[in-house]
C-alpha cells in the first residue's frame, strides 16, 4: 500500500510577477478556497498560545455554512497553548499533516504525527504542545456539541490515517472509499471528519444533495467536483465549503489517488426556531 500524501500550506507570499487570476470563488452555495490563497498576510493568531499561527478555512456564518469552523494550525517547534479551546460547548478534532504534536488530557500524553487524528469531546480540559524540532500543521474543526436524551456524550480518542482501512462504497470496486474514525451509526457523535479516497477514473455517480453540511481540503490528488451548476478543477492543498442542499460530484483522473478530509454534520434533529 502506498503511502499516504497529506498537502501542508507552508505560507509564503506570491511574486508581484504572479498574474491576479485565480480559482477563488465564493458563491451563494459554495466557497472554493485555492492552495494559494495560504499566504502569510491571510493568517491570524489567538490568545494564550505561543508559536502559533493559523489560516481560518470556515467559520458559522448567517445564511452559508453555520454548524462548524476550521482552522490549519502552524505550530513551532517549542510552542504550544495550555487552554486551546475556551468555548465549553466545543467539541474538536485535530488532524495533522505535517510534522508532530503532543495533546495532554486527563494526564495522559498523546504523541500524533502525520495522519495522526484525535477526537476531543466538549468540555475536555486539554493542552498541545510541539516538543519536536521542527514545525507542525494540523488541522482543528469545531463543532458545539449538541446532546441527545438517553445518550451519553462521546469520549475523546486518539488514533492514525493508517490504522484504518478504506471501506469501499458499494458497487464501485474500490474506486470510492470512506476512512471512517467514528462508527456511523453511534448517537453519541453528531459530527463525522472522514477521509475520503478516489482511485483514478472514480466518481460519484450523481449530484448529491443532502441537508448536511460540508468542509473539504484537498490531502493529495486532483479531480474535477461539481458544485451546484459548476465543475470546478481542484488539487492538493484547495479548500471547499458546501452550505446545506448544495449539489455536488466528483470526477477524479488520475494519475493518483484524490484525498480529501470531509466535515459533516449528523445525528440530530434540525433546529425550527433560531438559535442564539
Amino acid at each position: 500500500m502506498t503511502k499516504p500524501s497529506y498537502y501542508a500550506p507552508a505560507g509564503g507570499l506570491p511574486a508581484q510577477t504572479q498574474i491576479l487570476t485565480d480559482r477563488a470563488m465564493f458563491t451563494t452555495a459554495y466557497a472554493v478556497i485555492p492552495k494559494g490563497t495560504f499566504s502569510d498576510i491571510t493568517t491570524s493568531y489567538l490568545p494564550g498560545w505561543q508559536g502559533m499561527r493559523m489560516w481560518v478555512i470556515a467559520r458559522p456564518m448567517t445564511g452559508f455554512a453555520e454548524t462548524f469552523s476550521h482552522y490549519i494550525v502552524e505550530l513551532a517547534a517549542g510552542g504550544g497553548c495550555n487552554a486551546p479551546e475556551t468555548d465549553p460547548s466545543a467539541q474538536g478534532v485535530l488532524f495533522v499533516v505535517s510534522g508532530q504534536i503532543q495533546v495532554q488530557l486527563d494526564g495522559q500524553a498523546h504523541d500524533l504525527d502525520e495522519g495522526g487524528y484525535a477526537y476531543l469531546p466538549a468540555g475536555a480540559g486539554w493542552s498541545i504542545a510541539n516538543p519536536s524540532g521542527s514545525v507542525a500543521r494540523f488541522h482543528w474543526i469545531r463543532k458545539a456539541y449538541i446532546p441527545a436524551a438517553g445518550v451519553d456524550a462521546p469520549r475523546a480518542f486518539f488514533t492514525n490515517d493508517r490504522d484504518h482501512a478504506p471501506q469501499p462504497m458499494p458497487g464501485t470496486n474500490g474506486a470510492w472509499a470512506t476512512t471512517r474514525f467514528v462508527d456511523p451509526s453511534d448517537m453519541a457523535h453528531d459530527m463525522h471528519v472522514t477521509i475520503v479516497t478516489f482511485q483514478p477514473g472514480g466518481v460519484i455517480p450523481f449530484a448529491e444533495t443532502h441537508v448536511m453540511e460540508h468542509g473539504l481540503y484537498v490531502l493529495e490528488g486532483k479531480a474535477v467536483y461539481r458544485l451546484n451548476q459548476d465543475w470546478v478543477e481542484v488539487e492538493a492543498g484547495d479548500y471547499m465549503w458546501l452550505r446545506a442542499f448544495c449539489p455536488q460530484a466528483c470526477y477524479a483522473g488520475g494519475p493518483g489517488p484524490f484525498r480529501y478530509l470531509l466535515y459533516k454534520d449528523v445525528n440530530r434533529h434540525m433546529p425550527l426556531r433560531p438559535q442564539f
